[in-house]
């Protein structure tokens, strides 16, 4: 039986106008360092983001997220950001910030199937 290994993850949201601090969950980034595994997945529902606000450019929107998917995987296509280690990537991308795309804090979790446990949450806190 394959052991549990610490995994972290966080929330993607969306939020429409920081400053009422209201946000749409769209996304699930989990990092597990002892299976060198990072990746985010998202799903932009238009219309639940038209009900926070109509001024989103959810191509945009659409376009910044795939961005957090290419520093997820690292290299040149993650530009300078995803030249950094697995970790720094994940630390950046889940770092405090007051813009339209933010991360819910990290939480913990054991898991022995990173990917399988990223499904389920994003089954479980997006969809």
């Amino acid at each position: 039986m394959q052991e549990k290994v610490l995994y972290e993850y966080a929330v993607i949201r969306v939020v429409p106008k920081v400053e009422r601090e209201e946000f749409l969950n769209v996304g699930i980034i989990l990092y597990c360092a002892k299976q060198h595994f990072l990746k985010s997945v998202f799903k932009i529902d238009e219309a639940r983001i038209r009900a926070f606000s109509s001024n989103i450019d959810c191509e945009e929107l659409n376009d910044y997220l795939e961005t957090w998917q290419k520093i997820c995987s690292g290299g040149k296509n993650g530009g300078p950001i995803g030249s950094l280690a697995i970790s720094a990537r994940f630390r950046w991308l889940t770092a405090t910030r007051s813009t339209i795309i933010q991360t819910s804090k990290v939480h913990p979790g054991y898991t022995q199937n990173a990917e399988e446990t990223m499904n389920c949450l994003f089954n479980e806190l997006v969809l």
